[in-house]
């Protein structure tokens, strides 16, 4: 019977996981290099110890009402295939552990929500958390897009 850790977040009303293996760090916001050009849903580019990253703001994302950063957002760090990309959560609020029966496809019903992004629903008690799949927030035409964005502003960036 294995067990998966989940970092538990929330955007909006939603409470999202992520496993606790995809998530590189979890920072405080910081300052945001704007790249002209971009998707609303791309807050820009920061400096991490030298590694340049995108930063996506979820809200915008799945097209959620916008919100000002408050002591409790952060930039989850996230490895997505080859590369570490940021995501503003409303805030992290703890570590889940969860039995594998415990997750399932996400479910028809769930309406409110773009399934694309999801790999599943965890059941916590009477709660359910969404699963996110770091590599689905990115279509392949937008997955390069950034790598274009990451080389082009990369000089700028670490300056």
């Amino acid at each position: 019977m294995a067990i998966q850790q989940l970092v538990k977040f929330h955007v909006g009303d939603e409470a999202f996981g992520i496993g606790i293996k995809q998530i590189f760090q979890i920072i405080k916001p910081q300052e945001i290099f704007k790249v002209p050009n971009t998707p609303p849903y791309i807050e820009g580019l920061i400096n991490l110890r030298g590694k340049v990253m995108t930063v996506f703001n979820l809200r915008k994302r799945f097209n959620m009402p916008e919100k000002e950063n408050d002591e409790d957002t952060k930039i989850l760090i996230v490895r997505s295939g080859d590369y570490l990309l940021g995501f503003i959560v409303d805030n992290v609020t703890e570590i889940v552990r969860v039995q594998d029966e415990d997750i399932v496809e996400t479910p028809s019903e769930l309406q409110s929500f773009d399934k694309r992004f999801l790999t599943g629903v965890a059941k916590v008690g009477e709660k359910l958390i969404l699963l996110l799949d770091p590599e689905k927030i990115l279509t392949p035409d937008e997955e390069l897009q950034v790598i274009e964005l990451i080389k082009e502003n990369e000089a700028k960036v670490t300056s």
